[in-house]
């Protein structure tokens, strides 16, 4: 029988898929980018292709029954769940696309599961990343969008759709920026990516102008995110469709200079309107988080994504604010770190749907 979990990451700039062992080892892992403006064919043709190139480098010969013990997915929602038909926001191809259907026809017998990719990079930290052997959690992703995922008494909790955790639509400044959820002062409004970047520009920021005044830059390497495209490398490129080689990651190039990662980076810099800017994300990220460390008495707290790479720039602000708000005695005790496990951290969250399922899926 086989033991191999077959893991799926679907995103707007690139899917993933790889084989993941009962330890949550990721084997043959492979990525491309998500082609634009694709319609729902071209979408599934996509992916059934970088499955079934999973699948043969790891010699099992082609898709169907036999070949993994199940598959597990995160797709970005909104979805209905738990069936599994996906309307990502980001993929204007796929409205109510039956995709956890479309897997089970392809995979008789076993296990397809799909939820939030967000949930499942929150999984992926509590069973085998930063918030492993805490039993009460809450993992958190802040890139393009804010999301997040809930653990209490060692177990995913879902809620009655599905979308428990679901932090970023927790409101921080009532009287701030509208939301794409049609709300006001959401955490995703004031601290998402692009949104934080577009405050930044409205405050004078110039994208790269300490660099360019001839001011050494001194801060840590901030690596590329969620409002990236992906783009073909000129070495080992992926364009749309097209598998990368094992071991190799399509580069990433933003869409604007005005982004969250350019913004981190003139942070680190010395910018001080880009300091601003981490400093206001910082902060309500910390009023959201003690929000839910009193309604939930938790343990630990992992912050993942793009913006977490700015590091001190961000956690600073962020705890500064958390001990302003969390005040109680057992809300103090709450640790908030950075997650820990990378670009393979959807990966092994979807595969725990599967190989945990006592603990991570109950439906």
């Amino acid at each position: 029988m086989p033991q191999s979990v077959l893991a799926v990451d679907v995103g707007g700039t690139k899917f993933a898929v790889a084989l993941v062992d009962p330890t949550g080892n990721v084997q043959e892992a492979r990525r491309v980018a998500t082609p634009p403006g694709g319609d729902a064919a071209a979408l599934w043709e996509t992916l059934v292709d970088l499955i079934g190139s999973v699948l043969r480098t790891a010699g099992r010969d082609d898709l169907g029954s036999g070949m993994v013990a199940g598959v597990g997915v995160g797709c970005g929602g909104p979805m209905t769940w738990p069936e599994g038909e996906v309307s990502p926001l980001n993929m204007p191809g796929w409205r109510g696309f039956p995709l956890r259907a479309r897997l089970a026809s392809r995979f008789p017998g076993v296990p397809v599961r799909v939820h939030n990719d967000a949930v499942c990079l929150a999984v992926a930290e509590h069973w085998r990343g930063a918030g492993r052997g805490s039993a009460d959690m809450l993992g958190m992703v802040v890139s393009t969008g804010v999301g997040g995922g809930l653990i209490l008494g060692g177990r995913l909790i879902d809620g009655g759709s599905g979308n428990a955790g679901h932090i970023g639509h927790v409101v921080v400044d009532p009287d701030g920026p509208e939301c794409r959820c049609g709300g006001r002062g959401c955490l995703e409004a004031v601290a998402r990516g692009p949104g934080l970047a577009a405050w930044a520009v409205e405050q004078g920021w110039v994208p790269g102008a300490v660099e360019r005044s001839g001011q050494p830059y001194a801060g840590p390497d901030v690596p590329p995110y969620g409002e990236a495209v992906a783009e073909p490398d000129t070495g080992h490129g992926t364009g749309p469709g097209q598998a990368e080689e094992p071991g190799t990651g399509p580069d990433y190039v933003e869409e604007t200079a005005a982004s969250g990662r350019r913004l981190a980076l003139d942070a680190a810099a010395g910018d001080e309107i880009a300091l601003a800017a981490l400093d206001r994300a910082g902060r309500a990220l910390g009023v959201a988080i003690a929000s839910a460390v009193n309604l939930c008495d938790l343990d630990v707290v992992t912050v993942g994504g793009g913006l977490s790479q700015a590091g001190p720039l961000l956690f600073e602000p962020l705890r500064a604010a958390l001990r302003e708000h969390a005040r109680m005695g057992f809300a103090r005790r709450v640790k908030v770190v950075p997650a820990a496990l990378g670009q393979d951290a959807g990966l092994v969250g979807a595969a725990a749907l599967v190989l945990a399922a006592d603990r991570y899926w109950s439906r």
